[in-house]
């Protein structure tokens, strides 16, 4: 038996999911990421990122009221954070409307709706996860 290092095909095969990143670019010598699964993480990192991006999977586009009636536990500083960071991103737009008062409506870009498979396979595995574990769904839909 060999042993073969996480991230790295066997001596002599090409392909794999990391065999177009060079090792300088796993483990960037600066602030900023180049490695693909750095830069998608840096883009869904911090608690509440993945279930945001989830809500607006689920609508497209909406209100900061909307996101946080459907997110109670997630506070305003949190939400304004991860609204912002997401919208840096590229992966949402915001959209603000000239009236009294203001009103802002956030919209999924087609960068933000490219992210569905990871989100897709967060959920799935988290439900093989939940049901290996034998947790269930409480009334709220937490486990």
């Amino acid at each position: 038996m060999t042993h073969q290092t996480v991230g790295h095909a066997p001596a002599g095969e090409q392909g794999g999911p990391l065999a177009d990143c060079p090792d300088g670019a796993l483990v960037p010598p600066g602030p900023e990421p180049r490695c693909p699964v750095d830069i998608a993480l840096a883009t869904l990192s911090g608690r509440w990122t993945p279930l945001v991006l989830r809500e607006f999977l689920r609508r497209s586009q909406a209100t900061y009221s909307e996101l946080s009636a459907a997110l109670p536990a997630l506070s305003d500083k949190v939400l304004s954070d991860r609204l912002a960071q997401l919208t840096s991103a590229g992966v949402i737009e915001r959209h603000r409307t000239p009236s009294w008062p203001p009103r802002v409506r956030y919209v999924l870009t087609s960068q933000g709706r490219a992210l569905e498979p990871v989100v897709r396979s967060m959920w799935e595995w988290g439900a093989a996860q939940r049901e290996a574990l034998g947790w269930s769904p409480d009334a709220s839909g937490m486990a």
